[in-house]
């Protein structure tokens, strides 16, 4: 078993990446910290990926260009320590964990990278900017680590979509992998924003995974019924979702029937709840 390494700087992580053995393929997990049981999930399927002879690498940077409020920003939970100790025992060979001036050296960088129309829907209409600053770290992060498959959980769907998008528009070499959404034993998605959560808003957060579910299962019945049923369960909570709708697959336009993706986006407190799940409409 290789010891971890932790590295902040850029040439320390190409100086730890040459004193590792050779590998047949790196792979790479992007976090913003606060690691729990969603983020191992990731981690073991990088690692199968890779295989026992392929690298494991996580990256732990809270990327101030996706936030648009400095107190969200500020509110992150952060917990290196404790992120280092999971890495450790999930057998993790490198641990890069950048201040903000070492992939912003200038500050607000004059070039970043532009999602598209999609970027300006759903998450992006309510944190405009958000994934031009989560497209922009994740290319340097993928760059600076050489990274070969990098796995994404599928909580952040439109995340997940785009950066797909990224890597086959601008040619990245490199395999961009979704992992299904980890789960509370009530149903949440795991978040490290949950913790923010009290105990009175943690039981009416319930209700998100609720009104998914009930979403899926009247989706046979065609969209209407589907977010009819979601928003019947939101109420009954007293939630209003920024946002709860059906895309295709790859978040356009909704067919009539067939495959389909139930996006929510509901605040609970301070707190915004993200969650998805696939679906069929019609019989």
């Amino acid at each position: 078993m290789s010891v971890l390494r932790v590295v902040t700087g850029r040439a320390a992580l190409r100086d730890a990446y040459a004193t590792l053995p050779p590998a047949t393929a790196r792979g790479v997990v992007l976090t913003m910290g606060a690691l729990h049981e969603g983020h191992v999930a990731l981690i073991r399927q990088a690692a199968a990926q890779v295989g026992p002879d392929g690298h494991v690498a996580v990256t732990i940077f809270v990327n101030p260009l996706q936030f648009d409020d400095a107190d969200d920003l500020a509110r992150y939970p952060r917990d290196l320590e404790a992120d280092v100790a999971l890495c450790a025992r999930e057998g993790v060979d490198l641990v890069f964990a950048p201040p903000a001036p070492e992939l912003y050296p200038d500050g607000q960088p004059d070039v970043t990278v532009d999602p598209g129309p999609l970027g300006t829907l759903f998450e992006g209409a309510v944190r405009p900017g958000h994934f031009r600053g989560v497209l922009t770290v994740v290319h340097k992060l993928l760059s600076l680590t050489g990274a070969d498959v990098t796995v994404f959980g599928e909580k952040d769907y439109q995340q997940l979509v785009l950066v797909r998008r990224m890597a086959h528009d601008l040619d990245l070499d490199v395999a961009v992998l979704g992992a299904p959404t980890a789960r509370e034993p009530d149903g949440l998605a795991r978040s490290s924003r949950n913790r923010r959560l009290s105990s009175e808003q943690r039981t009416r957060a319930a209700a998100v995974p609720e009104a998914l579910q009930a979403g899926v299962s009247a989706a046979r019945d065609g969209a209407r019924a589907a977010l009819d049923a979601v928003q019947d369960v939101l109420e009954r909570a007293g939630l209003t979702p920024d946002y709860a709708v059906l895309t295709d697959p790859g978040l356009g336009p909704v067919p009539e029937s067939g495959p389909a993706r139930l996006l929510l986006a509901v605040p609970v407190g301070d707190v915004r709840l993200l969650d998805n799940a696939p679906c069929v409409l019609g019989d």
